[in-house]
């Protein structure tokens, strides 16, 4: 893959020691090389990435550059063939599975749960990490989960069972169960799947609120790149499994990102949001 001097530039910033110190990175993954027992081959491969502490980061690419894959092994889903992944400077493999829990919310593509649940009952699931095995729910308890459940929205929807709910409902709840882990870090893998354009703003808008009132970190994986533009500090920009580009959305979201990772010709203008024109596929 021909790399880019912006690239580099980039690039040369992601692996400098004294960059990675000033930027204090949360959740840190070092030489990684992640596959699955049913690929041929790699499907994801860099040197470095870091999601800064406090901050937004978008991951962005087209559909099989790695994203999701990326994004499991950060949250301690998927082992590494190679490298690995640090946790406020402690490898993940280090905690254990409520420890973690504790630390880091993951909300994923895949989830399943029985549809006689009940979404306030989905939401304090989310409480479990914080709780002895035989400890009942406490007032702290009823607070995050009334808090989760202001957050996404769902209030009207707390009596009712997710078998009951649409895909974009489903959704909204699974969210609000995140929120209830009560997390310094959170990580979500397309949180707006499935959802109309007011509950994506919604969403999003949930993800920053928490970012600055809160100081939550947060990496998410978005399909739409105007709005991962908008809405995150920083992007990592995904081709082929490796890291593209890593940098704020102005210097990362480029008319040549766009030809080179999604092979559109589209113009980019700052006003000051991100706008993206597409003008045909290439």
């Amino acid at each position: 893959m021909a790399k880019s001097e912006h690239e580099h530039e980039h690039t040369s910033t992601t692996t400098d020691g004294a960059q990675n110190e000033e930027r204090d990175g949360a959740l840190v993954g070092d030489d990684l090389t992640l596959s699955y027992p049913t690929s041929e081959r790699p499907v994801v491969e860099c040197d470095r990435i870091d999601i800064p502490r406090g901050e937004i980061t978008a991951l962005v690419g087209p559909n099989g550059s790695g994203k999701s894959t990326l994004l499991k092994s950060l949250a301690k889903q998927l082992t590494p063939d190679a490298g690995s992944v640090l946790l406020d400077g402690k490898t993940i493999q280090e905690y254990d599975d409520k420890e973690f829990a504790r630390e880091l919310g993951l909300l994923s593509q895949e989830n399943e749960s029985p549809g006689s649940l009940t979404v306030e009952e989905l939401v304090y699931h989310g409480r479990y990490p914080h709780r002895g095995f035989f400890e009942q729910t406490g007032e702290e308890d009823h607070e995050a989960v009334e808090r989760a459940i202001d957050l996404a929205g769902v209030d009207h929807l707390r009596e009712k069972t997710l078998g009951n709910l649409s895909g974009g409902q489903k959704q909204l709840a699974w969210i609000a169960m995140v929120l209830a882990q009560d997390t310094d870090v959170l990580l979500l893998d397309e949180p707006t799947t499935f959802l109309d354009l007011h509950h994506q703003l919604r969403v999003m808008e949930t993800v920053r609120q928490l970012n600055e009132q809160r100081d939550v970190t947060v990496a998410v994986v978005l399909h739409d790149i105007a709005q991962a533009a908008r809405f995150a500090d920083y992007l990592i920009a995904l081709k082929d499994g490796e890291v593209y580009d890593w940098g704020p959305p102005r210097e990362v979201v480029t008319e040549d990102l766009l030809a080179d990772v999604f092979r559109v010709e589209a113009a980019v203008n700052y006003t000051p949001d991100p706008e993206i024109v597409p003008k045909h596929s290439l």
